[in-house]
């Protein structure tokens, strides 16, 4: 990736970074970010991962996702740079490149950059960071993190560089040694320094009151579901202020907080039956879902559509989604190599004792959410969740078709 970006002209270092790493939240926090840099007046990149529906969204100038023919036109000089590289770039690498190239051409103001996956060793990493943000952290990728919530602390705080600000939103105090020793100028942690003083159930979201270093902002709606969001918030907001270095006008604020839109997250793309997506892919995320789910959503039958990625546990996953108190679990396959196969997440849910009857395996995503719509009560819940690649296959097939063309008769 070094070798790619000097190669690019390294358009990383043409505009000032936030950097955002974290085990769950890493996206709502890129796009709240975002979207209150673009108020602001700044012109703005950010750079998200994975996508849902195509691989456009992962790059967008001021909120809209870059167009066909310009990623086209990235992807082919990089095609004519890839000979010249110590070895064969990879998918994330290739566009994390165009991204970067991207920016600087269009002369962005600031970037905000999601890491793909840890940190320290992420294709993200060859930029430097003005603001290094983490969500929190927990137990994910412990193949390539570490065994312990310590191991993958250690691995995230490589985005944290000399000289910059840290906004730290993991409170846990046994974890904040690696990121302090990384030599920020500056560190702001969650609870301390910035967070949530209030956090309360809305229609449509919550209402929240929040406080950074810069002031406090009360009685704030916010247009996510979960009350996990009021802490991506405070984490989105103190990184902004740190990257501006000044507060925000409290209107704008509630102007961004109140229409922010984070697809594939608590996302309702249905009715009767009420249909939710959620890209829960670890034990920490399915825990948030349920959470939320119980709190603002009215109790009522669930049928729980579940597909995962290996190498995640299955019966430890099932567990955290509470499968076994699912009126139905539908489980299918994530459309990517990884995905653990249908069959054997079945198996897992049937030894941790969720009745026979009770369990379908149905491969295709489409065709398992069209499964859960058929045999769910206008009055219950289809909740489709276990990866964002789940996530993104059922938000596609949930989109009403568009309607058939009327014939034309023929001249007279």
């Amino acid at each position: 990736m070094a070798a790619l970006a000097r190669l690019l002209g390294s358009p990383q270092l043409e505009y000032p970074v936030v950097h955002v790493t974290g085990t769950n939240g890493k996206t709502s926090v890129a796009r709240l970010a975002t979207a209150l840099l673009v108020e602001t007046g700044l012109s703005v990149g950010s750079y998200t991962s994975p996508h849902l529906e195509r691989v456009n969204e992962r790059i967008a100038w001021n909120g809209h996702e870059i167009d066909d023919g310009t990623l086209d036109e990235l992807l082919g000089l990089i095609a004519t740079i890839e000979p010249h590289l110590p070895e064969v770039p990879s998918f994330f690498e290739i566009l994390t490149g165009a991204g970067f190239r991207w920016f600087a051409d269009v002369a962005v103001d600031a970037a905000v950059l999601e890491v793909g996956l840890g940190g320290t060793w992420d294709a993200t990493n060859v930029a430097t960071g003005r603001v290094a943000v983490v969500t929190n952290v927990s137990i994910d990728h412990v193949e390539y993190l570490g065994p312990t919530r310590l191991d993958i602390a250690r691995e995230k705080s490589g985005i944290v560089k000399p000289g910059a600000t840290l906004v730290l939103g993991e409170p846990d105090p046994a974890l904040r040694a690696p990121f302090l020793e990384r030599g920020a100028d500056r560190v702001l942690v969650r609870g301390d320094d910035f967070g949530v003083r209030a956090n309360r159930m809305a229609h449509g979201g919550r209402i929240v009151d929040l406080f950074t270093p810069e002031g406090r902002y009360d009685d704030l709606f916010l247009s996510l579901h979960g009350a996990h969001q009021a802490d991506n918030a405070a984490v989105a907001l103190t990184a902004v202020e740190a990257l501006l270095d000044r507060p925000l006008d409290p209107e704008l604020v509630a102007l961004v907080c109140g229409r922010v839109d984070v697809p594939g997250r608590l996302e309702v793309v249905g009715h009767a039956p009420l249909v939710l997506l959620d890209g829960a892919h670890n034990v920490a995320g399915a825990h948030a879902l349920r959470e939320a789910l119980a709190e603002e959503f009215p109790a009522a039958a669930r049928t729980l559509v579940v597909g995962l990625l290996q190498p995640k546990d299955p019966a430890e996953m099932l567990d955290a989604l509470g499968a076994a108190d699912a009126e139905r679990l539908i489980v299918c396959e994530a459309p990517v190599a990884r995905a653990h196969p249908a069959d054997a997440v079945a198996d897992a849910a049937r030894a941790l004792g969720v009745p026979a009857d009770r369990v379908e395996a149905i491969r295709d995503v489409a065709a398992a959410l069209a499964r859960a719509r058929a045999v769910t009560p206008p009055d219950a819940q289809v909740v489709v969740t276990g990866s964002l690649y789940v996530a993104g296959a059922a938000r596609a097939a949930a989109r009403p078709a568009p309607p058939a063309a009327l014939p034309v008769s023929p001249p007279r």
